[in-house]
């Protein structure tokens, strides 16, 4: 009669240690964020943690029990065809919860065949999905800001010409994006306030600032929230 009671015990014990575990596992639960672009990603003279991918994972860490972690490739100066380079050297997994792309500023800015962004954007896109397990619902692209509306943009001359040519790329990523089934999100006209809103912009005059990057966050939080719950 002692040895089944000691066993009954030691399996409801065994039973509740299994509750707490699978608990404990889901408490920490992490979801995983990979972030591809240039400059506006990897955030051009802002601090580390201060660009939109880290402000939207830290959002997300203190609005959620689970914790997401976050993975950037994105470097100053990259177009589409540095992405792809970097992308397969770095060969990302293809597990990931969140992907956003926002790229093709330095495709325009350095004077690229539009025909480049056309054959390369919908790879990168194609990629961003595989990344996210193969889930469209999974990826944002998010339109390219108007540097027109910076003290560098005035400068230089050219401020209409580089709001035309930016509207071409940005219609042409948000059709791509549509027809593959994925959420766009124009953060462009934050950009564009950068004239009349000099926090917008960082001190380099060019880039946007840590203001201008948490109005991407907030413009696209929803959106992340859907994905990720």
């Amino acid at each position: 009669m002692k040895i089944i009671k000691i066993t009954l015990l030691f399996v409801s014990l065994s039973l509740l240690s299994c509750g707490v575990s699978r608990k404990n596992n889901s408490s920490e639960a992490t979801y995983k964020y990979l972030a591809l672009g240039d400059s506006y990603t990897i955030g051009e003279s802002v601090c580390s943690d201060c660009n939109y991918p880290k402000q939207l994972t830290d959002s997300l860490n203190n609005t959620s029990k689970e914790k997401t972690s976050v993975k950037i490739i994105a470097k100053t100066g990259w177009t589409t065809t540095d992405l792809i380079s970097a992308i397969a050297a770095e060969n990302p997994s293809k597990d990931y919860d969140l992907v956003t792309l926002l790229i093709g500023v330095n495709n325009q800015y350095q004077g690229k065949p539009f025909s480049l962004y056309e054959e390369e954007f919908p790879k990168l896109l194609d990629m961003a999905i595989d990344f996210a397990k193969g889930k469209k619902e999974n990826v944002i692209v998010l339109s390219i800001p108007d540097y027109a509306f910076t003290r560098f943009g005035q400068k230089s001359g050219k401020a209409e010409k580089i709001t035309s040519d930016l509207i071409r790329y940005n219609a042409f990523a948000e059709r791509i994006s549509k027809e593959k089934g994925v959420h766009f999100e124009n953060i462009t006209p934050i950009t564009q306030e950068g004239l009349e809103n000099l926090k917008l912009v960082a001190s380099d005059g060019l880039h946007p600032s840590e203001v201008a990057y948490k109005k991407f966050v907030e413009l696209m939080f929803d959106s992340v929230l859907k994905i990720l719950r």
